[in-house]
């Protein structure tokens, strides 16, 4: 295989067993895995998958940290059927595995999932995060939809260009110093960008020595150096949302 040539950050990681808190349901046309907290409420997250899908116990896990936290979340399956990326793929084949999955192409099943969210589990402040291919897309929802109280993107790959930095909500975004496929530089541009235009409030933050998918793919049990900045990103994140959600 030509896993050599690897035009991907998604290294798989360290994939929990975790079986999840929630369950598996169906919205008209989209699948999703959701979560709800132990007492009722109003707040809820869109929380959007990285390349190996809506499945990735990972990603369940920090949707159901969000629940334990006093949200409604849901994961909803934006490839909508489709395989998502499996790490003993053929990565000279990720192009175009990746053709028809624009993270910039899911307003559609965004809306919903919102209207889900609204009509039956009465959330009235919504907010959304994402990882890798999601966090892509967040930054995406962000300038699209005003409605979305807040937003927190996870190692996103930076687009750059007119337009990427007028938010319309507070956006926490995290990077990780030794990612590989997101050079600091473009951080930086990316930061100075919003400071200029950025009409809300924003945080661009790096964490030291970590790696892509540091904060969802990497566990603190076994990475025991990393887990000081695993729970730190956690915690931000958690905050943020509190903060404005």
């Amino acid at each position: 295989m030509a896993n050599e040539a690897n035009p991907c950050p998604c290294d798989i990681g360290d994939r929990i067993e975790y079986g999840g808190l929630g369950k598996e349901i169906q919205i008209e046309h989209v699948q999703a895995y959701i979560t709800k907290p132990s007492a009722d409420t109003e707040k809820a997250v869109i929380v959007i998958q990285d390349i190996f899908g809506f499945q990735l116990p990972n990603t369940r896990y920090m949707v159901d940290i969000l629940a334990v936290n006093g949200y409604t979340a849901i994961c909803p399956d934006f490839y909508l059927g489709k395989e998502p990326w499996k790490p003993t793929n053929d990565w000279s084949q990720f192009e175009k595995w990746r053709a028809d999955k624009d993270p910039t192409k899911i307003n559609k099943e965004v809306d919903v999932v919102l209207k889900f969210l609204k009509d039956h589990c009465n959330a009235k402040r919504i907010a959304v995060i994402g990882f890798c291919w999601g966090g892509v897309a967040t930054h995406h929802l962000i300038l699209q939809y005003p409605e979305l109280k807040a937003g927190v993107s996870h190692y996103g790959i930076v687009r750059e260009g007119e337009g990427r930095y007028d938010l319309k909500s507070p956006t926490l975004f995290i990077f990780a110093e030794d990612d590989h496929f997101i050079p600091l530089d473009q951080v930086a541009s990316l930061e100075e960008n919003l400071k200029q235009k950025c009409p809300v409030d924003f945080i661009v933050k790096v964490y030291p020595g970590q790696t892509h998918g540091f904060a969802h793919r990497k566990r603190e049990d076994i990475n025991p150096q990393d887990k000081p900045f695993i729970e730190e990103a956690r915690t931000d994140m958690i905050n943020w949302l509190n903060k404005y959600v």
